[in-house]
């Protein structure tokens, strides 16, 4: 591979540009003056990558659990917040694994990706505290009140913030993904699938989970 990225460099300064015209290839690849310096990601640090990669992503959704567990003080919030964030992370790896070669743009798993993911987790426990918060009010509210009816109307009364910051998020994701370039392209369009799965996990995995730890627990008492 090496060699080949060799060949094309010099037939492009060389015999389309006239630039290397009385160098032999041999002296190109020879002479430092020509090649300042090359590097190699190999398997045993693309490896390295990919492990820390996926630790990072485990001890996010791992560390945001305890932070929900120690705010809330119960364990149902917790978990159902990790298996939403679980589902953020798998949506969006499983997205793009299914437009790899179909889309015009770069769908490389480097570290802008992981960066694009543990971002978009960040920005998914917002709407989850936000939801939890609300229904922890209600709870104190009404304590003798019907708990389904505590988390329906948790839900509509964080409906309206819930869409329009999704909304307003992706309106300026979108205009990055399609005006800031091909370098950034990539984290924007991580984050647009984050948006997207963020607002579906808090609405119908997180909350509809809880609900049901909830009431699995009180059944047993």
């Amino acid at each position: 591979v090496d060699d080949i990225i060799k060949q094309k460099i010099y037939a492009a300064f060389g015999t389309e540009t006239g630039l290397l015209s009385g160098v032999s290839y041999e002296e190109f690849t020879n002479e430092t003056d020509y090649i300042q310096g090359s590097s190699v990601v190999g398997a045993s640090i693309a490896s390295d990558i990919k492990k820390g990669a996926i630790l990072a992503i485990i001890f996010a959704v791992l560390g945001i659990g305890l932070y929900i567990l120690l705010r809330f003080r119960n364990l149902p919030y917790s978990v159902s917040t990790i298996v939403a964030l679980a589902f953020d992370a798998l949506f969006i790896i499983g997205i793009y694994a299914l437009l790899w070669g179909l889309v015009p743009f770069s769908l490389e798993i480097d570290q802008t990706f992981i960066g694009a993911i543990l971002t978009a987790v960040g920005y998914s426990v917002n709407d989850k505290v936000v939801i939890f918060d609300r229904v922890r009010e209600y709870n104190k509210l009404f304590p003798k009140g019907d708990r389904y009816e505590i988390y329906n109307s948790a839900l509509n009364s964080t409906l309206d913030r819930t869409f329009n910051t999704s909304l307003s998020t992706l309106l300026v994701l979108i205009i990055i993904f399609f005006f800031a370039g091909e370098t950034i392209r990539s984290f924007a369009f991580a984050m647009i699938l984050g948006v997207v799965s963020g607002t579906i996990s808090s609405l119908f995995i997180a909350v509809p989970m809880a609900f049901d730890m909830f009431g699995k627990k009180k059944a047993k008492k």
